[in-house]
């Protein structure tokens, strides 16, 4: 799959890098100031080669949670970039983090006038932190908490948890907030969401988009807030319909998310 590039303003760009077998890794050029930040790392020297070419000049970097394909890569970053500063969450302990930050707070990257702000999205893991660019369009990186039309596996915490995240927390952001997710499953969700709402031709449409951007080698990311209300379905649990297929009768959001985590932990497409 190729790197894909995303303009945030006229300065900053994100570049879009597949790593692993599935995973994404994110790196944020400030061109004003030939600064970079990373966002999950997991095989950094893939993300300095771009940035190597980029001429940018690699500052910090940003860990949403704790997971080796995320984190995994801290330290060996750390030995090729000595001075930088790895974030990470003040609610868990992840490998190599130097500073550790409480949701709610802004920073400035090291060297560049880009400021990113915290979210604590507790579920996936409880001290996973969503970032925030104060870019001309906004951005979202979203780890394992928001995925293209769907969400994280509930390792450490329960439906109460990922419908505050996603329901609150990431949903009252504006809705063109792009969303840059921490792995390519798009098509596999979206098959998902179909099965649970075959009615959603906004689903029917992503998917078909989906289907083609995979088969080209071009990644599916970035979505929007605003276009994951419409085809996600974790993020449409107020919707009778969608409770009922998923056998909630009453209006309990909380229910549906956990019967729809339920059910697509055992979807095979």
């Amino acid at each position: 799959m190729s790197v894909s590039t995303i303009p945030l303003s006229s300065s900053v760009d994100v570049h879009v890098i597949p790593i692993l077998s599935d995973n994404f890794s994110y790196l944020i050029h400030d061109k004003d100031t030939s600064t970079a930040a990373l966002v999950d790392p997991a095989e950094p020297q893939k993300l300095l080669d771009v940035a190597t070419k980029l001429q940018a000049n690699v500052t910090t970097s940003l860990t949403t949670h704790h997971h080796w394909d995320h984190a995994g890569g801290n330290i060996q970053l750390a030995k090729l970039v000595p001075q930088i500063e790895i974030i990470g969450s003040a609610y868990e302990s992840a490998d190599g983090v130097t500073t550790r930050l409480e949701s709610g707070v802004s920073h400035q990257i090291k060297g560049s006038s880009l400021v990113v702000s915290t979210l604590r999205t507790p579920c996936h893991t409880m001290g996973h932190l969503c970032f925030v660019t104060d870019t001309t369009r906004k951005a979202v990186f979203t780890g394992d908490t928001l995925f293209v039309a769907g969400c994280g596996k509930f390792f450490e915490g329960a439906a109460s948890d990922m419908q505050q995240s996603l329901n609150s927390t990431l949903a009252s952001l504006e809705d063109d907030t792009f969303v840059f997710c921490g792995h390519e499953y798009t098509v596999t969700n979206l098959l998902f969401a179909a099965s649970v709402e075959p009615n959603n031709q906004f689903v029917q449409e992503k998917l078909k988009w989906a289907k083609k951007q995979v088969s080209n080698g071009v990644p599916t990311v970035p979505s929007t807030i605003g276009d994951e209300k419409q085809f996600n379905p974790f993020m449409r649990t107020a919707v009778r319909e969608l409770g009922e297929e998923v056998g909630v009768s009453d209006d309990n959001p909380v229910e549906v998310m956990k019967a729809l985590r339920e059910r697509k932990n055992a979807f095979r497409p």
